[in-house]
């Protein structure tokens, strides 16, 4: 690994759980190595251990000690056919990354498993099991007047349609079985994927009238017979599927909602007040929260709460689960890019986004 990706992926025991999750997001990678003042490696820390504390109650403004990991596999700079030797460590310890040393202990290299395996690039995915369900029936106003010719699902993103980038998206996770709940404009959605060339499977569900965010799920509960995917048509979400059904089925849950952290600057000062006493003043803070994406892990049996054909929103579907499975409904912690396309302000920033990527 290059000496400045090695940089990237260094952190220092003191930052912030926050600070981590960004280093993270705009390395591209799953791990830190957390080193001291001199550059020794004191130890790690995964997106996964981040996700753990965070689920456990800690702030983000904790430092990042702790969540690390003091114990990890590593390499001395001075062993001979180091590749070779990191491949093996990573077959035998199911790791992804193995730090080489130097005789001080410090950080010289980081040798990741898609090097040793695949070479350069995304590692090739296996197929996923799992459908995913779009919702794709609504009117959109809030991209109106554009809603008023196009659905919702086609308006354009690039050089596609939102929902062809979502499917996209996820195929390339291995997803392969995309069924779309339709209703607004649903003979031309139809139309659209009418002659389906794609890599994937596209079929269609029509309401006959307008369910709400979860209630055109319950024309599925005779076809979904496994863990699925449910999502929204203007949403895009750049995180690790793998890693979510993995927790998912870890925990045992039911169902599962992937949040968004999002941090929210209040333009005022901003009073605490306790016992009807002024205690002190926040001059425009920054407030972190974790936000629905609208991106969600459901075991079939979820749709026993709806009733075929009825209107029903997620939220409600959301407390009825946690009524019923008071501990198998939980929230997987993301820091991943989420676009909610939905909103204009959103759209047009995501567009600008997709621009300066591709430039």
């Amino acid at each position: 690994m290059d000496a400045q990706k090695v940089k990237t992926l260094t952190i220092g025991p003191e930052a912030t759980i926050k600070g981590a999750m960004q280093s993270i997001n705009d390395a591209g990678e799953k791990i830190l190595f957390v080193t001291d003042e001199r550059g020794g490696l004191i130890g790690v820390v995964t997106d996964g251990d981040i996700r753990r504390g965070i689920i456990n109650g800690l702030d983000l403004s904790s430092p990042v000690r702790k969540v690390m990991r003091p114990d990890f596999i590593c390499l001395s700079r001075s062993a001979s056919e180091l590749k070779k030797k990191a491949k093996a460590l990573m077959k035998k310890h199911l790791i992804e990354y193995v730090p080489v040393l130097n005789r001080n202990r410090e950080l010289v290299d980081i040798i990741s498993w898609i090097e040793c395996l695949n070479g350069n690039g995304k590692p090739p995915q296996e197929m996923l099991r799992h459908p995913v369900v779009i919702m794709a029936g609504g009117m959109g106003t809030r991209l109106d007047p554009f809603t008023k010719i196009l659905p919702k699902p086609l308006i354009p993103y690039g050089s596609k349609p939102i929902v062809e980038h979502i499917m996209d998206g996820l195929h390339e996770w291995g997803f392969h079985e995309f069924i779309l709940v339709l209703n607004y404009k649903k003979e031309v959605i139809k139309l659209y994927f009418g002659e389906n060339r794609r890599q994937y499977s596209v079929e269609f569900v029509e309401e006959d009238g307008f369910c709400g965010t979860a209630g055109g799920v319950s024309l599925l509960k005779d076809r979904l017979k496994s863990t699925f995917i449910l999502t929204n048509c203007d949403t895009i979400l750049e995180t690790d599927y793998r890693e979510i059904l993995r927790w998912h089925g870890e925990k045992g849950n039911m169902l599962t909602i992937i949040g968004s952290h999002r941090e929210v600057s209040i333009p005022y000062g901003v009073l605490n007040m306790a016992n009807g006493s002024f205690v002190d003043i926040r001059e425009k803070p920054k407030l972190d929260f974790f936000i629905n994406t609208g991106t969600y892990v459901l075991e079939p049996e979820v749709l026993d709460f709806l009733e075929r054909g009825r209107h029903a929103d997620m939220d409600s579907l959301i407390t009825l689960a946690k009524r019923r499975y008071p501990e198998r409904v939980s929230v997987f912690p993301s820091w991943g890019n989420w676009f909610d396309i939905g909103k204009w302000d959103e759209y047009r920033m995501s567009l600008k986004r997709m621009e300066n990527v591709e430039n």
